[in-house]
């Protein structure tokens, strides 16, 4: 029934036929490929915890800063006097968004600012010589205002547009060296550092319990510390504080936390590490460091004015990652699965081996030339029980085998321009004989009827003797074919010995007739396959003759896929059909498998 078919090829299970080797060089390669694998699993399954699950850190973070700093500068009045300046945590600290604490190093000011008319600073873009160098309403980026249309002195013989903005305008100088506050180097900071798993259900901090408030991070003595030095930040990162702290920077902290969660070798604590940011090589034309401007605003005689402050600093950004892993069965085995592959390495290279330096090479040309035939040989032969070629099954596809050639040709009937004895072909080897295959070939039907016109139709042959010498055609070289009576664009396939050269016949050998023509032996593969087989005369010599073709294919073709597309010679195909021939005289030719 179909619907049995159809449930029985559901219910199959295919896999894999193994060709083992016994080959102490091979074995000896499989298994140091095995233990470099396998040592390397091994290695990346305890080193990188590849049996956890694993998650990243989600965190927040809180800094304070403290520090005091005294700080001498001139007055702006141009008294040079020098003013002492005493800065806490809220003059040189400013709050900034995210994971990030900015600290003042050095500053430019600019007091007593006012809305009201006044020339612009000095320079190539701002100077004039009239009123014709200004624009009024005129608005530059880079300006400090907008011009009025006049060009006024600024001091000297030096003339620039007058604006309107905030006056005086700001001095266009160079930070102060040394930094004004360069003792901030002594600065500290305490961060402190919340992180959680969701997925592991696990919480901690960087602070520990009991923490001594005195201690300093040092990255040999005291790694846990949460507090840190400015200036040993800086150190530690390869850099000089003091340089640094002139036009400012962007200096990275690290916090990486790598957590092992399980309960038998539990560790979670945090790794600092700094990373200046900034480009510190930069030209002055790129504007290094870093810098903003910021206001201090009051009232002087019902008059509104303000402090301009140009602030140079340092902002820390501090960088939080890592991962926390705990112990998960699915991702061990998925580990194991995936690494199983890692295995076939070996398969992959010794296939190599075997199918770049197999015989193939030997069978070349430059044989004779060949310095490792030993190792070619013993390659093929394990190519051959490993490989098997098969051809695309065209219908325009033939095998010819000559008696007095070693292998076998294949030709495709597309390219036939004359007859298929003179068909060069595509020399390929004969496949090695398996007797035990000839029970199992499958048997042709009887020949049908002739078709009058049929292309493939034999005429009968003239008599039962054997043709002489002077009765075969031109392409004969046994003396024993017959010529084809077939049309001129068709007999090609019909023209064909079975020797490329002079010499006796195949069918005079006694071999070809244990072979092809023994009755008893025919009978018994007829037998085999149907053992209750009993047919009249006719048929019996039917199934004969089409059991000596396929005999003879696979004698002299080997494999069941030549064997299928073979052209029997003519003297062969003639001696066949004289032992058991057809009553009606005529016979039909080659004929496709499927």
């Amino acid at each position: 029934m179909p619907g049995c078919s159809c449930w029985n090829d559901v219910f199959q299970y295919e896999t894999n036929k193994v060709t083992r080797i016994q080959s102490v060089n091979y074995g000896t390669i499989k298994w140091v490929l095995h233990m470099i694998v396998f040592s390397y699993v091994s290695f990346a399954l305890v080193s990188d915890k590849m049996y956890q699950r694993k998650e990243p850190v989600i965190s927040s973070v809180h800094t304070k800063v403290k520090g005091v700093a005294e700080v001498r500068e001139e007055v702006a009045d141009g008294t040079k006097k020098a003013v002492q300046r005493v800065f806490d945590t809220a003059d040189y600290t400013l709050p900034l968004q995210g994971n990030s604490f900015f600290v003042m190093t050095n500053y430019l000011r600019t007091e007593g600012q006012e809305q009201r008319l006044c020339p612009q600073y000095p320079t190539p873009r701002t100077l004039c010589s009239s009123d014709r160098g200004c624009k009024k309403g005129w608005m530059d980026p880079q300006s400090k205002g907008i011009q009025t249309g006049r060009c006024v002195v600024y001091s000297g013989t030096k003339k620039t547009c007058e604006v309107s903005a905030w006056c005086p305008i700001e001095a266009m100088e160079e930070a102060p060296r040394p930094a004004l506050l360069s003792s901030a180097e002594n600065f500290t900071v305490l961060i402190k550092n919340n992180i959680d798993f969701p997925g592991h259900n696990y919480t901690t901090r960087n602070i520990l319990p009991g923490l001594n408030t005195s201690c300093t991070f040092h990255k040999m003595k005291n790694t846990q510390c949460p507090i840190f030095r400015l200036g040993d930040i800086f150190q530690d990162a390869g850099d000089n504080f003091s340089d640094v702290a002139i036009k400012g920077g962007i200096m990275g902290i690290e916090i990486y936390w790598d957590c092992n969660l399980d309960g038998w070798s539990h560790h979670c604590r945090p790794k600092y590490s700094f990373r200046r940011l900034d480009d510190k090589t930069a030209n002055e034309s790129l504007y290094p460091g870093y810098n903003f401007r910021y206001a201090k605003y009051y009232r002087e005689n019902n008059v509104e004015k303000r402090t301009l402050i140009k602030v140079f600093g340092i902002r820390f950004d501090i960088l939080v990652f890592g991962t926390g892993g705990k112990f998960d069965i699915i991702n061990l085995i998925v580990y194991i699965g995936s690494t199983l592959s890692y295995f076939g390495l070996a398969t992959v290279f010794i296939d190599f081996l075997i199918n770049t330096y197999s015989s193939a090479l030997c069978r070349s040309h430059v044989y004779p030339r060949c310095t490792c035939c030993e190792p070619c040989a013993a390659n093929e032969y394990y190519y051959q029980k490993k490989c098997e070629a098969v051809v695309e099954p065209k219908r325009t596809l033939k095998y010819v085998s000559f008696v007095d050639e070693p292998h076998i040709r294949m030709v495709d009937q597309q390219l036939l321009g004359k007859s298929l004895q003179d068909v060069k072909g595509q020399k390929i080897p004969r496949p090695p004989m398996d007797f035990t295959h000839l029970a199992k070939l499958p048997w042709p039907l009887p020949d049908p009827a002739p078709a009058p016109g049929h292309p493939e139709e034999m005429q009968p042959l003239r008599g039962a003797g054997t043709p002489g010498c002077g009765d075969s055609p031109g392409w004969c070289h046994c003396g024993n074919c017959l010529a084809s009576r077939l049309p001129k664009h068709h007999k090609c396939l019909e023209e064909l010995c079975c020797r490329r050269g002079p010499g006796p016949c195949i069918t005079t050998s006694e071999l070809f007739g244990s072979l092809v023509l023994s009755r008893p032996a025919l009978q018994q593969l007829l037998l085999y396959q149907e053992p209750l087989l009993a047919l009249d005369e006719e048929a019996t010599n039917s199934r004969l003759r089409h059991c000596a073709y396929r005999c003879y294919a696979a004698w002299r073709f080997g494999s069941r896929d030549a064997a299928d597309f073979g052209i029997l010679p003519s003297c062969c195909r003639w001696r066949i059909r004289r032992e058991f021939p057809k009553s009606q005289g005529q016979y039909s030719g080659f004929r496709r498998p499927y």
